[in-house]
């Protein structure tokens, strides 16, 4: 399960090209900044996730003193709702807890309905995850996860001992716009309803939470961002989020701010004034040739570079922070084939570290200066 989970997160990526360039319209420029908050930076550590205990714990102790706030992980409905409104979270209390116990925090995915909430057909389904039958349902869980984690949490209450770390951020699925993620044919209007129900329940609980969009990328797979995008804002998006995700892959560190920058002036052209996460980006250091595949001193060059451009860029273009995939290589799921995405970790497979790790660490450290 966590080998699939791994591929979930990036299987999208796998077919995307750089992104493209925009006027840059931002909605935010002009307003005073101090240094980025302690979350800015986030990594994405589904090896962390699957082997808790010893070896979690060391892991987690390394990406805080790298200078990572926040863990962005799949907390996944199936695995989560069993049966119909029964929530079994022992997994993900410990995970919870264990990021608190070092301050970091954690971004939840909600993702992947039980087979009784999902509108998979009984026969013929397609490969993927298929959206819910009713947004309401996994508004619900949702909001149970929010009762749980929230700033009124009962986890909080029942482990006073732990710094309080309620969780206020929450993205909403995963790259709707390509058909892996949403079999039945990629649709904004419906991840829209999906997302405003959804948002609705967990801002029913903590008026306070951040509502993050769905991370989306430009990809030869799916509907073209631009598009997507453009259909959401149709559909009546604007103010069902708080914040766009982004999954700007792209061929160096330009293309990525480039990327931001379009989404930007899309925002800005809806009249929306939402900030932007980039929830999802690396670079291979090795593995299939791609776009993205640059070897272990590429690897490292542009995620340094990257972090620094996006740092500089913050004020100007909104940008809420970035999370990189991945912090471990690893091996393709059951079933899965090999690609880019599994070889973007700050780790080899073996666990030893690249270059990439001390040049994350680097550029964490400039930042905050």
């Amino acid at each position: 399960m966590r080998r699939r989970l791994v591929a979930g997160l990036c299987a999208g990526a796998c077919a995307l090209s750089g992104c493209g360039g925009g006027d840059g319209a931002n909605a935010t420029a002009g307003r005073a900044q101090a240094g980025p908050p302690p979350d800015f930076l986030g990594i994405v550590t589904e090896d962390a996730f699957g082997r808790p205990g010893r070896y979690r714990n060391a892991q987690i102790r390394r990406q805080r003193r790298l200078g990572i706030g926040i863990v962005r992980q799949t907390f996944d409905w199936r695995l989560i709702e069993r049966r119909p409104g029964q929530y079994s979270l022992r997994t993900y209390d410990r995970f919870v807890g264990d990021l608190a116990s070092r301050r970091m925090r954690v971004l939840p995915i909600l993702f992947n309905p039980p087979p009784f909430h999902s509108s998979a057909p009984p026969r013929g389904a397609r490969r993927g995850t298929y959206p819910p039958r009713d947004p309401e349902a996994m508004g619900r869980f949702a909001a149970a996860l929010v009762r749980r984690y929230g700033p009124d949490g009962d986890f909080w209450k029942a482990h006073p001992r732990l710094p309080r770390l309620p969780i206020r951020s929450w993205q909403v699925w995963n790259e709707p716009s390509i058909p892996v993620y949403w079999p039945s044919g990629p649709d904004p209007a419906a991840y829209v309803a999906l997302l405003r129900a959804t948002g609705g329940a967990i801002k029913a609980v903590d008026p306070g939470a951040e509502i993050v969009s769905a991370g989306l990328a430009e990809s030869r797979l799916g509907v073209p961002f631009g598009r997507f995008v453009a259909g959401m804002y149709d559909a009546g998006a604007a103010g069902t989020f708080d914040t766009f995700a982004l999954h700007a892959y792209a061929r160096s560190e330009s293309g990525v701010v480039a990327a931001v920058e379009a989404a930007r002036a899309r925002i800005a052209a809806n009249g929306d004034r939402a900030r932007i996460w980039v929830t999802e980006i690396g670079w291979a250091s090795g593995g299939p040739r791609s776009p993205f595949t640059v070897g272990e001193r590429g690897q490292a060059r542009l995620i340094g570079r990257m972090i620094g451009a996006l740092g500089r860029a913050r004020a100007r273009l909104g940008i809420r922070g970035v999370v990189y995939f991945n912090w471990r290589d690893a091996r393709p799921f059951p079933g899965g084939r090999e690609f880019f995405g599994l070889h973007t970790g700050l780790l080899r497979l073996n666990g030893s570290s690249k270059p990439a790790l001390s040049a994350y660490g680097g550029a964490a450290r400039s930042l905050r200066r």
